[in-house]
């Protein structure tokens, strides 16, 4: 990193933060236990991580105005998830240093420049193809298989903007299916489980990681994260290196998820990236003395970072939609930690809360 953009935050200073959702919420959290506030900037008046810090903006992430006070009344700025406009970023760098970087934004939110990305480290993904046409897109299915996963290069999370496709028959109302936006197909692979590191990098290039979850998924979203992860050491320590490699090679600063495939034989393929603190390290809370929010709180601030040792295993739940309703049972159940964020209306499908049981 360059020195002219290391920045140190001390007790007493503030965090800005872009997004107001649980992320933000977390992160205000974990600030506050280190003596430093948080400034939360969201275009959403009543966003869970608004009721926690110290200071709120309300405005649209493109309203330079708002930018440029918010930027003045922070020391360093942070983004809680990874769709922040790139611009809006941009803009802010020439104003306060701002950790993850606009590069590692930018990689993050085109799936296709994203596997470019972590192909040219010469690391393996499932096999894909950009899909700007449908004729794009039959040729893909001819080219690594007639069944895949046909997703929107921009946007899409909790199985949202993305389709199965079965069959070239099937490709044209797959594509109508996402408005036939610029996509990538992903190939289907034969993996045996789906794992992710949380790892984190400081402002003087330090990495440190946590141990690899193994994730349960449904209907595209994340139910389920248990620590430690059924994987042979060897597979462990080859997941780290990954994460450390990725993490280096953005030249990142804060925490980052990688998830990754689990092999049959052990080799292991990147998913995705994710430039901030992910769901999948929400048992770090509980499960170690320094959660990843600390971390990510430490390495953008440039404090040294803490121990990512665990001290337990764990579980953690996410509590999907009317899951919420169950709070009384969840506080009366032995070894559980609830985090509830403080959402509005309980939809199907949105992330309302999560439980942790130490195990």
């Amino acid at each position: 990193m360059n020195p002219d953009h290391m920045k140190t935050v001390k007790p007493g200073g503030t965090i800005g933060i872009l997004g107001g959702g649980q992320l933000g919420r977390m992160l205000a959290l974990a600030a506050a236990r280190l003596g430093i506030d948080a400034h939360i900037y969201c275009p959403e008046q009543d966003c869970p991580a608004s009721h926690v810090s110290a200071g709120f903006s309300c405005s649209a992430y493109d309203d330079e105005r708002r930018l440029t006070a918010f930027a003045s009344a922070v020391d360093v700025i942070t983004t809680e998830f990874e769709n922040i406009p790139a611009n809006t970023a941009r803009f802010l760098t020439n104003r306060k240093p701002v950790f993850p970087s606009v590069k590692a934004l930018e990689i993050a939110q085109d799936r296709v420049d994203e596997k470019a990305f972590i192909n040219g480290q010469g690391i393996a993904t499932a096999p894909w193809r950009r899909v700007d046409t449908l004729d794009d897109l039959k040729e893909a299915l001819a080219d690594i298989g007639p069944d895949g996963v046909l997703k929107t290069r921009r946007l899409g999370y909790d199985g949202k903007g993305q389709t199965r496709v079965k069959s070239i028959e099937t490709a044209a109302a797959a594509f109508a299916g996402l408005d036939n936006a610029p996509a990538v197909l992903e190939g289907f692979i034969d993996f045996e489980r789906e794992i992710s590191v949380i790892v984190a990098r400081g402002q003087d290039g330090e990495i440190r990681c946590y141990d690899p979850g193994e994730n349960r998924h449904a209907e595209g979203i994340l139910r389920e994260t248990t620590v430690p992860a059924n994987i042979s050491p060897a597979t462990r320590d080859n997941a780290l290196r990954i994460a450390g490699q990725l993490a280096k090679a953005l030249d990142y600063v804060g925490v980052m998820g990688v998830e990754m495939f689990v092999m049959r034989d052990g080799s292991l393929k990147v998913n995705e990236i994710a430039p901030r603190v992910h769901n999948t390290g929400h048992w770090t809370i509980e499960g170690c003395a320094i959660s990843q929010f600390e971390q990510h709180i430490r390495a953008v601030c440039g404090l040294p970072l803490g121990s990512p040792a665990r001290h337990s295993d764990a579980v953690m739940t996410n509590l999907i939609g009317d899951d919420v309703d169950a709070w009384q049972t969840l506080l009366a159940t032995p070894g559980t930690a609830l985090h509830l964020y403080r959402k509005g209306e309980a939809r199907p499908g949105r992330k309302m809360g999560h439980t942790t049981r130490l195990l």
